[in-house]
């Protein structure tokens, strides 16, 4: 008996480098602000920070977020894996462009 393997096609993605532009930088609020609005996405939402102390966050963590301590200057990337990727990382770095309403 053999084991048939289904050729799945590869699940959308969509990324996009930001920095961060607000002068308190991705602190509790706008990390909240920020899972609140990928957990409206049906897609797994990664943020990446690169540099001398790399980490991967769970976009859909607010303790992943902070632990990110994305100060401003900090360059990011948001990546979704998902049918609405494109859209999630769309409003996602719109928060990121707006300073989270801070400023």
């Amino acid at each position: 008996m053999s084991l048939l393997k289904r050729n799945a096609s590869p699940m959308p993605t969509a990324s996009r480098d930001i920095i961060v532009l607000n002068s308190l930088g991705l602190h509790a609020r706008p990390a909240m602000q920020f899972v609140d609005t990928a957990n409206q996405f049906r897609s797994q939402v990664t943020v990446i920070k690169g540099g001398d102390q790399p980490y991967q966050a769970d976009g859909k963590s607010v303790m992943q977020m902070i632990i990110l301590a994305a100060t401003e200057g900090t360059p990011l990337k948001i990546l979704a894996v998902g049918d609405d990727a494109e859209v999630a990382v769309e409003k996602l770095a719109q928060l990121f462009d707006d300073k989270f309403g801070e400023e």
